[in-house]
């Protein structure tokens, strides 16, 4: 059974090319700040390169590391599960060829996903604010946005979405579990010192 602590804070990698041969090391040091799981998400690398990557990370973390969209991916790399969105294969899919313990998280941004989302462990609701590191998010839905579909859905709530420290302390205040950010920990040049202040502001 999912334990909701390891949502609490969300490191979700940034896909930034140039950056990748430095990846491991920069979630390794969003760990040390007080990361409490990982989120793979590299929308520009082969799935070759999301394996090795994946695999990396979970050699090098103690926390669970986590694989968007593909569930094949993520058991390939030894991961703890996958995180799928609108356009991935549904939860109740995934679940059928996945083992019992594996975290199946979903993405929620609306009214249109919750039936998928209510079949998941946990939901990932955004986006919350206006954001530029995810090119496929949404309109922004807001605190209030996302109070609503946390209680929908009956499932631990991660916010994701243009969150920073003082944001993050408003989400766990509506009733989110946890936070997922990328800019906010791996825009920088100390994502162990970023991920630190993230946790202060809620109350790790």
């Amino acid at each position: 059974m999912l334990d909701p602590k390891i949502l609490r804070l969300v490191a979700i990698t940034d896909d930034a090319e140039e950056q990748r041969s430095t990846l491991v090391d920069r979630v390794a040091a969003a760990v040390r700040g007080g990361a409490t799981s990982v989120q793979v998400r590299l929308k520009r690398a082969s799935p070759r390169e999301v394996v090795e990557i994946a695999s990396a990370i979970v050699r090098r973390v103690s926390v669970p590391v986590i694989v968007n969209d593909r569930a094949d991916i993520a058991l390939a790399a030894g991961a703890a599960g996958v995180h799928v969105g609108e356009a991935d294969l549904p939860v109740s899919a995934s679940r059928r060829f996945a083992p019992v313990n594996f975290i199946i998280g979903a993405s929620l941004g609306g009214d249109a996903e919750l039936a998928n989302a209510k079949e998941a462990d946990y939901v990932g609701i955004g986006p919350l604010f206006t954001t530029d590191s995810k090119g496929d998010a949404g309109k922004a839905i807001g605190i209030e946005g996302f109070r609503k579909l946390a209680g929908l859905s009956g499932r631990p709530a991660v916010a994701v979405g243009g969150l920073s420290a003082e944001r993050a302390a408003q989400v766990i205040a509506a009733g989110g579990v946890g936070v997922g950010v990328i800019n906010a920990i791996f825009s920088g040049d100390d994502p162990e010192g970023a991920a630190r202040s993230l946790a202060a502001a809620i109350g790790m």
